[in-house]
């Protein structure tokens, strides 16, 4: 077997290819992010998630500043993150290509009218916390109201790819 030699680099804006390929090795859980819209649900996919405090609850997650969904999101005053189980592929990717990707389901909605997914691993019904700028994404952290979880093999993103993960 032969080993692959590291590859060490300073970030620029002329390898931030590489710099996402640097972040791809991380594997993360796969969550879609909904709020009231408009013209009903919004929703996001979104990688960039993780608890913060346990007392008060709080997660966070990180929208990119160029998605046309932004703004919704980044204003939102509810919202529920839904961490994704390993058949829930497909709806992950259509909503990350379509932010109204939801709006044709008859979804349940949360004490504050949010609309929720059904069958996920994990639910966080929050309300905005604080946001902060960082870079060309902001940190939205919530506070979470209402926790729901059940059992079943997560969804994961590595390497720029969608991978379910069989855990038993």
């Amino acid at each position: 077997m032969q080993v692959a030699q590291p590859r060490s680099f300073v970030p620029d804006p002329e390898n931030g290819r590489v710099l996402r390929d640097a972040f791809g090795m991380f594997a993360t859980g796969v969550t879609i992010v909904t709020a009231q819209g408009p013209s009903g649900c919004a929703a996001i996919t979104a990688n960039s998630f993780s608890s913060v405090s346990m007392n008060p609850p709080l997660v966070l997650w990180s929208p990119a500043r160029h998605s046309s969904r932004f703004a919704l999101f980044a204003e939102a005053e509810h919202y529920a993150i839904h961490v994704l189980s390993a058949d829930q592929h497909e709806l992950a990717w259509a909503v990350a290509r379509n932010g109204a990707a939801l709006q044709d389901r008859r979804l349940a909605q949360n004490d504050h009218g949010v609309p929720v997914l059904e069958q996920c691993l994990a639910r966080f019904d929050c309300r905005r916390y604080a946001r902060h700028d960082a870079g060309d994404h902001a940190i939205v952290l919530g506070e979470v109201l209402r926790a729901t979880m059940q059992q079943g093999d997560p969804l994961a993103f590595f390497g720029g790819r969608m991978a379910r993960i069989q855990y038993n």
